[in-house]
């Protein structure tokens, strides 16, 4: 972390490709990071790598936006650290929809204690797909995290035991329909498998060695992976609905910084937290999720919170693209 004496001397470019370098470490569906940064001497512009979409598992570009999202978040969180101020422009040009954000300093604010544990969890952040301990989730931090995801636009609701129930029934659907579906084998194998493309995907040591032991399914990789998911089943832990009244591309990319948002809060906390996903992936199941907020609003991700067992290692971080690979700096000023 630079002082702040410092911060405030160096070109704005260079703390625009700080940002987009800690935004590398952001969550994204099967870890196919589909972003692509433009680094200017006035702006940050966040572009959608749809070379790296899943036309077959996300037809519609959810979870890429999502992803995207995810990413913008955590870029802001490290212009934060930082003492810059920034504005957002989310979609700034109809015309090329792949331009999916401008970021701009506009100012010097005072760096906080939690704007610094914030960028720390940014490196601290995982999934955990191991069952988590009889350690209960506090209302009180259930009650933060709804917070903060209001803070960002979207709302948080907390799944009641019936509900539960109702994403029981509704991952199996999920799990049967992309089980039947060529094209989203395809994908998963590509994204988990030996060939993967480096950098990214999900290697062994983050797929549990045998399907835990839990109420709702976890995603089935088509592959045992090596991480011990121990004995536990997860009774502690709760579900939550990332959800809002649009089901637009900017609401999308608004659920992303929501997760992110979430997400470190809940790394702060110590929770661990695993997205559901395929839920959201299949209309039918998508569906059911907005039967299951009673119509209230579109479902954006599901997110189980728990508390990880400590007398085992954490699972290993996923690999991350080189910044080269996606981000491009702008010499000419333009």
């Amino acid at each position: 972390m630079t002082t702040s004496a410092d911060m405030h001397h160096r070109p704005a470019a260079a703390a625009y490709a700080q940002a987009a370098e800690a935004a590398g470490h952001a969550p994204s569906i099967h870890n196919t990071q589909p972003w692509h940064w433009q680094i200017h001497p006035d702006r940050l512009d966040l572009y959608a790598d749809t070379t790296r979409a899943l036309p077959g598992t996300d037809p519609d570009e959810r979870m890429l936006l999502l992803s995207c999202g995810a990413a913008l978040h955590h870029a802001q969180v490290a212009l934060h650290a930082e003492g810059h101020d920034a504005a957002v422009r989310p979609l700034p040009d109809p015309a090329r929809p792949e331009h999916l954000a401008t970021v701009t300093i506009t100012g010097s604010i005072p760096v906080t204690a939690e704007a610094v544990r914030l960028v720390q969890a940014v490196q601290l952040r995982h999934t955990d797909r191991r069952p988590t301990v009889d350690v209960p989730v506090t209302a009180e931090q259930v009650d933060e995290l709804r917070r903060i995801a209001g803070a960002v636009g979207v709302n948080l609701h907390r799944l009641t035991s019936d509900q539960v129930t109702d994403l029981v029934i509704a991952v199996s659907h999920a799990e049967d329909a992309a089980a039947a579906e060529p094209a989203v084998l395809a994908e998963t194998h590509r994204w988990t498998g030996p060939g993967r493309p480096a950098g990214t995907g999900l290697p062994p040591e983050v797929i549990p060695d045998r399907r835990p032991e839990t109420d709702v399914g976890e995603r089935d990789f088509g592959t045992r992976g090596t991480l011990a998911v121990g004995g536990g089943h997860d009774r502690a832990s709760i579900y939550v609905v990332l959800f809002g009244a649009e089901d637009d591309r900017a609401a999308w990319l608004r659920a992303g910084q929501a997760l992110s948002a979430v997400w470190l809060h809940a790394t702060m906390a110590g929770l661990a937290v695993l997205p559901f996903s395929q839920v959201i992936e299949i209309d039918g199941t998508r569906a059911m999720m907005r039967r299951i907020l009673s119509h209230l609003g579109y479902a954006y991700l599901v997110l189980r919170l728990g508390v990880a067992d400590p007398e085992h290692a954490l699972p290993g971080h996923t690999p991350r693209l080189p910044f080269e690979a996606t981000a491009t700096i702008d010499q000419t000023g333009r």
